[in-house]
C-alpha cells in the first residue's frame, strides 16, 4: 500500500480520534503533534503486518468455506486495514487522555479540513464526490499492475520494454497531460473529465487486440500511444478537478487526502489482478477491466449536475 495513501488516511483518523480533550501550550505542541503524527503511523503499520500472521489460517479457512480463496483473502485484509486504522485512532485518543496534544492545534489541522468539505458540498454529494475520486484511476490501475506480466508473457524481451512502454509511453504519457491541460481550459475541467474517464476505459479494449494478435511491435506501439495519452489526459482533468474541490485554507490537507484516495481502491484492487488473470485470462481481464470505468462516468455525470466549480 502507497506510503502517501497511508499517511493521509491515518491523519484524518488520527485527527477524528483526538478531536476532542485536553491539550498542552508552549513551542512544543506542533513537536508533540507530529511526534504523536509518527507513533500513529507506526501503529497503523505494525498492526497490519502482524494481523497478517494472525489471520492467514482464517484466510485460508475463510476461502475454503466460501469456496473462493481471492474473496476470502480480500476481505482478510479489509479486516487488517480496519485494524490498522483503529489502532492508530487509539493512539491518538491515548494522546489526548495523556495530554499530549493541543486541541485547537489538531482540530485545525485535521478535523477542519474534512468538516470544511462536507459543509460546502453536503453529505449526500461529498460522499458521491469522494467515490468519484477513489474511483476515477481504478481501470487503467487495476491494468497497470499486471501490464508488465502482460507484455513478457507476450514475448516482448525487456529492452523493448523498456524502449516502447517505458521512454515511448513517458512522452505520450507528458503529450497527453499537455493536451488534456489544454482542452480543459478550453471546454472546461468537467467535460475533460468524463472524456478522459472514456477514454482510459476505451483504451484497455485495445490491449485485448494485444493479446490476440500476440507479439507485434508496431501494435505495441500502438497500445501504448493510445493508452498513455488517455492516461495523460485524464491525470492532467484529474489534477484540476481536485484542486477546484480544495478550500483555499486547507488546500494541503485535503489535496494530500484527495490524491491518496485516488489510489486507495485501484491498489486494494489491483493487488488481485494475477489472481483475475490465472482465473480468466488476459482478453476478460482487459474487458472486466474496461468495464470497471463505466461507473465512472455516471458519477462523472452526476457530479457535473451539481458542481459549480471546475465546469
Amino acid at each position: 500500500m502507497a506510503v502517501g495513501m497511508t499517511t493521509a488516511l491515518v491523519s484524518v483518523m488520527v485527527g477524528i480520534g483526538i478531536q476532542s480533550g485536553g491539550c498542552i501550550s508552549g513551542p512544543k505542541t506542533y513537536l508533540a503533534g507530529l511526534a504523536l503524527f509518527g507513533v500513529a503511523v507506526a501503529a497503523f503499520g505494525l498492526v497490519f503486518y502482524a494481523s497478517g500472521i494472525f489471520l492467514e489460517d482464517i484466510r485460508i479457512q475463510l476461502g475454503q468455506w466460501m469456496n473462493n480463496a481471492t474473496l476470502g483473502g480480500f476481505m482478510v485484509e479489509c479486516v487488517r486495514l480496519g485494524a490498522g486504522i483503529l489502532a492508530a485512532v487509539l493512539v491518538g485518543r491515548l494522546g489526548l487522555c495523556f495530554r499530549l496534544v493541543n486541541k485547537k492545534m489538531v482540530t485545525d489541522s485535521y478535523v477542519a479540513p474534512v468538516l470544511d468539505f462536507f459543509s460546502r458540498y453536503r453529505l449526500m454529494l461529498a460522499w458521491l464526490i469522494l467515490a468519484l475520486i477513489g474511483l476515477y484511476r481504478i481501470s487503467d490501475i487495476v491494468l497497470g499492475v499486471i501490464s508488465n506480466v502482460f507484455y513478457q508473457d507476450l514475448g516482448f524481451s525487456k529492452s523493448q520494454i523498456a524502449s516502447v512502454v517505458k521512454t515511448f509511453g513517458l512522452f505520450m504519457t507528458i503529450a497527453g497531460g499537455f493536451a488534456g491541460g489544454l482542452l480543459s481550459i478550453r471546454f472546461g475541467v468537467i467535460r475533460i473529465l468524463f472524456l478522459g474517464a472514456l477514454l482510459a476505459s476505451a483504451t484497455n479494449l485495445l490491449f485485448m487486440v494485444l493479446a490476440f494478435y500476440g507479439h507485434n511491435l508496431f501494435l505495441l506501439y500502438v497500445v501504448i500511444a493510445a493508452d498513455n495519452l488517455a492516461a495523460g489526459l485524464a491525470s492532467a482533468a484529474f489534477v484540476a478537478f481536485l484542486s477546484s474541490l480544495t478550500s483555499i485554507r486547507f488546500t494541503a490537507v485535503q489535496y494530500a487526502v484527495f490524491s491518496s484516495l485516488m489510489t486507495l481502491v485501484p491498489k486494494l484492487f489491483g493487488g488481485y489482478s494475477g489472481t483475475m488473470v490465472d482465473a480468466m485470462g488476459y482478453p476478460a481481464f482487459f474487458f472486466v477491466t474496461f468495464l470497471m470505468g463505466l461507473p465512472v462516468l455516471i458519477l462523472v455525470g452526476y457530479c457535473s449536475r451539481h458542481l459549480d466549480v471546475a465546469k
